[in-house]
């Protein structure tokens, strides 16, 4: 039995143009070939296969063989996979980038994060993306040392002299505790009662933040470096802490938390900047990312420090 041949990528274009057209003379028109072109395309194609791919004795309508059904799949496989790689070199010639790494502070909320990100994988539907979701000062240190292109970083970024930044919104943070939590059973929290409770804090590994705190009170705290683990001791009663509204909003609907109204702590908004380093500007892609969360931030409410 003699082995198949190889087909061009022309002929299976051409093939693929009969079946989605209905005729050859349709497949002609869209590819701006004549019928006769067409036709010598696939007689080649079948001879290169082997096989008759279209039954055309007795119908108008060129109709696929058995062969030409179980081949069709794979032809459009081949066919996406060069149009796909097409695309990219295209965009590889125009500047832009192959990936892009995003590093985003977990503060960030996770809708909007999502909406981004899904509108970008239909804009750039050939770029990679890599996403690194830190807290504090490990988003601006993923950018510093060149292993994140862009970041959306809380206001810690700013001071930094190597960066670039601009506001891109803010996060509501607001105190809650469990409702079984001797904090959240009081309607009036005395000033300073908080102090004598354990509070949840967030923690990070950069050196950016090391020796600071942010927003602790209690003389007592717990550190965690996962927001996730924070949300889940909260529920469960271990401790009192500040959370992203957007994200403890269905437990403060459900009762499963309840918001803290301390006089000495109301909690406040995180502000949230697009950050890159000043050497080393954003391509077309990441600066698309960074005008959408400009964009977005838009509609946040004004940043005023946390009490």
């Amino acid at each position: 039995m003699n082995s198949p041949g190889t087909p061009t990528f022309d002929q299976l274009r051409i093939f693929l143009a009969i079946v989605d057209t209905g005729s050859f003379a349709a497949a002609g028109r869209r590819l701006n070939r004549a019928v006769s072109v067409i036709s010598y395309g696939i007689a080649n194609l079948e001879a290169q296969l082997g096989l008759l791919l279209f039954e055309r004795e007795g119908t108008r309508k060129p109709q696929l063989t058995v062969a030409g059904r179980a081949l069709l799949g794979e032809c459009r496989m081949i066919a996406a996979g060069v149009d796909g790689l097409r695309a990219r070199v295209k965009g590889l010639l125009e500047g832009l980038e192959a990936q892009v790494d995003l590093a985003v502070d977990v503060m960030l909320p996770a809708q909007r994060l999502g909406q981004v990100l899904r509108s970008f994988a239909e804009t750039f539907p050939t770029v990679q993306l890599r996403l690194h979701v830190e807290a504090l000062g490990a988003i601006t240190g993923l950018v510093c040392d060149g292993i994140a292109s862009i970041g959306v970083s809380g206001p810690l970024a700013l001071e930094v002299d190597v960066i670039d930044s601009v506001a891109v919104g803010s996060t509501l943070m607001v105190p809650v505790a469990s409702p079984q939590h001797t904090l959240g059973q009081l309607v009036d929290i005395p000033p300073g009662a908080a102090r004598d409770h354990i509070q949840l804090v967030l923690s990070d590994r950069s050196r950016l933040t090391e020796g600071r705190d942010f927003a602790v009170i209690s003389r007592k705290t717990w550190r965690l470096a996962d927001l996730s683990a924070k949300h889940a001791l909260l529920r469960e009663g271990v401790g009192w802490g500040n959370m992203p509204l957007p994200m403890v909003e269905h437990d403060l609907a459900t009762g499963a938390l309840v918001r803290l109204h301390m006089p000495d702590h109301t909690g406040g908004r995180y502000g949230l900047s697009a950050i890159w380093r000043r050497d080393c500007p954003p391509g077309p892609a990441a600066a698309w990312l960074r005008d959408q969360f400009v964009e977005l931030g838009q509609q946040d409410g004004e940043i005023t420090p946390a009490a």
